[in-house]
């Protein structure tokens, strides 16, 4: 895998046009992230952009609802040829398990990654709000197990977390970390970041890279700064 197929940049724009505009800016970039905003806004008509393009698709929709609801939703998301998707592992194993035999039946399945704890979460938060008794580092494995026993291919986890999950876990499961930020890039709303090398080293598969891109004052220049950073992991 080369360097630049590592870096997931997220399309996280309102709107089709938007969205468009990304796409011819930044037209080295392979692998696209749609979240939630984008998909409500546009529909599957992004997906059917980016497949045209020969882009490679991260649909991170974060699917949590019962079993027979997150199954067919992945059922139906595996339509469109997308290269990973995401649910949370708080859906529970039954849940988990269902997604994953609903999308084996697709010609081209996506890679399922489960939802750890999400980023902008804090220990404290974990602890106070959410009253989850655990650490923040062992929960993200408690559910990084739980997916991988469910026949989930992979985890969703913060860079600070993804040492410990490639240790326990093993090489085949797929580890993606967002929150990931350059020395020289603002953190905002992420509480356990590290930078894009850091992750790399520490086991990470592929890198969910946003703000430090699209919303630099020369996005090429800091896709190509990232690059060339990675270049010397």
């Amino acid at each position: 895998m080369t360097t630049p197929d590592r870096v997931i940049v997220p399309l996280d724009v309102p709107t089709r046009e938007q969205a468009i505009e990304l796409l011819d800016l930044l037209p080295e970039v392979t692998f696209w992230k749609v979240g939630l905003e984008l998909f409500v806004s546009t529909g599957a008509d992004i997906l059917g952009i980016l497949n045209e393009r020969g882009k490679k698709i991260f649909l991170d929709l974060k699917f949590h609802d019962i079993p027979n609801t997150v199954a067919g939703a992945c059922r139906a998301a595996s339509r469109y040829n997308v290269d990973l998707l995401t649910l949370h592992a708080t859906a529970g194993r039954s849940a988990l398990a269902a997604a994953k035999a609903a999308v084996s039946i697709a010609p081209s399945p996506p890679k399922l990654l489960a939802i750890t704890v999400l980023t902008s979460l804090s220990a404290r938060e974990l602890a106070f709000d959410l009253k989850i008794p655990l650490e923040l580092p062992e929960y993200a494995l408690e559910m990084a197990l739980l997916s991988q026993e469910s026949g989930i291919d992979g985890a969703v986890c913060s860079p600070r977390e993804v040492r410990e999950l490639r240790r326990v876990c093993g090489d085949d499961f797929l580890l993606v970390c967002p929150g990931v930020r350059p020395d020289w890039a603002v953190k905002g709303d992420q509480s356990r970041t590290l930078t894009p090398s850091e992750a790399i080293a520490a086991g990470a598969d592929y890198l969910v890279i946003g703000r430090p891109i699209t919303g630099a004052d020369n996005p090429r220049e800091a896709w190509a700064r990232i690059c060339q950073e990675l270049a010397a992991v």
